[in-house]
């Protein structure tokens, strides 16, 4: 009878895991949550923009490029007439940018709310003679300036009553109101000039006058140019603009209203028409209708979208609308300086305008009309 062997496992005690590590794993740290923070810091630095790269983010690369064209645009003028750089010369191009300006700054707002003003022009002109009227019977440049802002104003609100009760796209709306404001001008005035106000002192000061040896006119376009900057930077008005240009729908579902913003924008507007009409009443010495305001509105969209402002809404600034329209008066005085005929002058701004919009059409990257896709 034979026995069955004991097992030698039942005999010999197993020993309990050892917790001693291999060399390997002992040469591994184990990390921390400071060592991964000191990771993600040292990979945050190696990412971190250098001073160039800040310095164009903060600037803007529309703004650059602009900077570029005018420095390149100025060098050329300069070498060709010398006559170009005296402080007379950089006067006359900073009086003659006040008006279209003015007009390009409002401009701008309206394309970042997603609409289109062309008929600030037509409001310049009207009002330009309202004002000369108005201080011709009264004698009081008060009254005159007055009675043109607040035409300027109602004409505006009447641009956003037919976008927005009539439900009118904004293209034909001031297309509309452009012909009709400047058939209201011509037929108040009978077809000329109105007033004289080349006597009063207040319309002298702002056509000739100077503070810290800058041309009045100079701090006027200025003055407006900062708080629209201070409007649509740091205010809550300024962001809703965006928001509305940007994506009209989500802002409507936001809460915004959007009616209330088209109608304050154009009555803004027309009220920075109106002192751009003003300006043109100083400058002439009396009211014109149609002369000295013709042509502007093609100059206010051509410097918005020259300075970055998206067609379509939602993108702009006034920094770079402001630096178009240097460039652009630029172009203008030196094609004058250099004797090439004033319908040349035309041909280069509507040029100039197709090649800010085909560059923002590019920028967008979206899909060309005509071209498959």
């Amino acid at each position: 009878m034979s026995t069955t062997p004991t097992s030698p496992e039942r005999d010999i005690p197993v020993p309990p895991p050892s917790t001693a590590s291999t060399p390997h794993e002992r040469s591994t740290p184990v990390p921390t949550s400071t060592t991964r923070t000191a990771a993600a810091d040292s990979k945050a630095a190696n990412h971190r923009p250098g001073p160039l790269r800040r310095a164009l983010s903060a600037v803007g690369v529309q703004n650059v490029s602009l900077l570029m064209a005018i420095a390149l645009v100025v060098a050329i003028i300069g070498s060709q007439n010398p006559l170009f750089f005296t402080v007379a010369n950089l006067r006359v191009i900073g009086t003659a940018i006040a008006i279209s300006g003015l007009l390009a700054i409002v401009q701008t707002i309206v394309i970042i709310l997603g609409a289109l003003d062309i008929s600030v022009g037509s409001i310049a002109g009207l009002t330009s003679v309202t004002s000369a009227m108005i201080f011709s019977v009264t004698g009081a440049a008060a009254l005159g300036v007055g009675g043109a802002i607040l035409i300027g104003v109602v004409c505006g609100l009447v641009n956003g009553c037919i976008i927005v009760f009539g439900r009118v796209n904004p293209v034909i709306a001031t297309l509309a109101t452009l012909a009709a404001y400047k058939g209201v001008a011509q037929l108040v005035s009978d077809g000329r000039a109105q007033g004289y106000t080349g006597a009063d002192p207040f319309f002298v000061f702002l056509a000739r006058g100077s503070i810290a040896g800058v041309p009045t006119l100079i701090w006027v376009l200025i003055l407006v140019a900062v708080l629209a900057h201070i409007v649509l930077r740091y205010t809550t008005v300024g962001r809703n603009i965006y928001a509305v240009g940007g994506n009209d729908v989500a802002s409507r579902l936001a809460g915004i209203d959007i009616n209330r913003y088209i109608l304050g924008v154009y009555m803004v507007t027309g009220a920075v028409a109106a002192i751009a009409g003003l300006l043109i009443t100083a400058r002439t010495g009396s009211g014109q209708p149609v002369s000295g305001s013709e042509g502007l509105e093609l100059e206010a969209i051509t410097a918005a979208a020259l300075g970055g402002a998206a067609l379509k809404g939602g993108k702009g600034t006034i920094a770079g609308t402001i630096l178009a329209v240097i460039l652009l008066g630029i172009l203008t005085n030196g094609m004058t300086l250099l004797g090439v005929n004033s319908f040349w002058q035309n041909v280069a701004k509507g040029a100039l305008l197709v090649v800010a919009v085909i560059i923002q059409q590019l920028r967008s990257g979206e899909r060309r009309v005509g071209l498959p896709g």
